[in-house]
């Protein structure tokens, strides 16, 4: 086994995802007046929760692989894959599985590893079960991302906003039905022979749902931005009102990229650079949710 094989195997690219994590801290230090107060405790417990995050998610795809080997090696895209390929035996998988969850918890702790364990344990279900269930594959992904925001919230001890909650589950469930599309196009009619579930989606249903997910993410986003308890927290002429226009212009730019089959099995590799113009639009918006967030410290 190659040390760069196991790491692949880890993704660390997908790490990303984790960044939902990290989200409830900005409006935690929005509430308590900036970074000016001295005190980054909350900023270290975040930290460590979005280092045990890595490590689970980590844990999550080793599992996976190892649950979906032979599906993967008949797949065009994941046969290369270190586990599918026999670069990283399964064995070694399991074993380094076991050790990211034990490390994941021990880093959380507290309240927050009862959360990542929770995260861990909805995705060893999804891997054994639930990913064959039609719908329930896509809202066990969006319970994932719940599960970040909520442990990022226990650990910066910030109040999520349930508007933000709301978008987090919308966003999620579009892009895990984005995934299916894509899917649903890169295989065609031999998708069945990769996952049976796949022939339970079609693309007319698919892009229906994808639309009204898109438009409700845009729409309690937008709640979000314009509600009380935001302008409490940043003031009456809060900017996060000028964020809403990357947001339509990033779901409308990715969903074109789904359609024109461009990158939309992977959002991951979307984000990281795959495509010009969505990078731009988000490293915009991060601009402006940082000053909309952080003008008053």
């Amino acid at each position: 086994m190659k040390p760069l094989a196991l790491a692949l195997a880890l993704r660390p690219q997908q790490w990303v995802k984790n960044v939902f994590v990290l989200a409830p801290l900005v409006f935690a230090r929005g509430e308590k007046g900036g970074w000016q107060e001295g005190d980054f405790s909350d900023l270290r417990r975040t930290i460590l929760a979005f280092a045990a995050f890595c490590l689970a998610s980590s844990a999550v795809y080793l599992v996976n692989d190892v649950a979906d080997v032979e599906a993967d090696r008949n797949h065009p895209g994941k046969r290369s894959r270190p586990v599918a390929s026999g670069a990283v035996g399964v064995p070694t998988a399991i074993a380094v599985a076991l050790a990211c969850a034990a490390g994941a918890l021990l880093i959380a702790g507290g309240p927050v590893a009862g959360v990542v364990a929770g995260y861990m344990a909805l995705n060893l279900a999804y891997s054994l079960k639930l990913k064959h269930l039609v719908l329930v594959d896509a809202f066990c992904i969006a319970g994932g991302f719940l599960l970040r925001v909520y442990g990022g919230g226990l650990a910066a001890g910030a109040q999520v906003s349930h508007w933000l909650f709301l978008c987090t589950l919308f966003l999620a469930l579009f892009l895990a039905l984005c995934k299916r599309r894509a899917e649903t196009d890169l295989l065609g009619e031999d998708r069945g022979g990769h996952r049976s579930i796949l022939l339970e989606y079609n693309v007319p249903f698919l892009d229906q749902m994808v639309t009204v997910l898109a438009a409700c993410a845009i729409l309690t986003y937008t709640m979000y931005t314009v509600s009380d308890e935001t302008a409490r927290k940043f003031g009456q002429g809060n900017l996060f009102l000028w964020t809403v226009p990357f947001v339509v212009f990033g779901l409308g730019r990715y969903l074109l990229l789904v359609q024109r089959r461009e990158g939309g099995g992977s959002p991951t590799r979307i984000l990281l650079g795959g495509d010009g113009p969505f990078l731009v639009n988000a490293l915009l918006w991060a601009a402006t949710v940082a000053v909309a967030a952080f003008r008053h410290s």
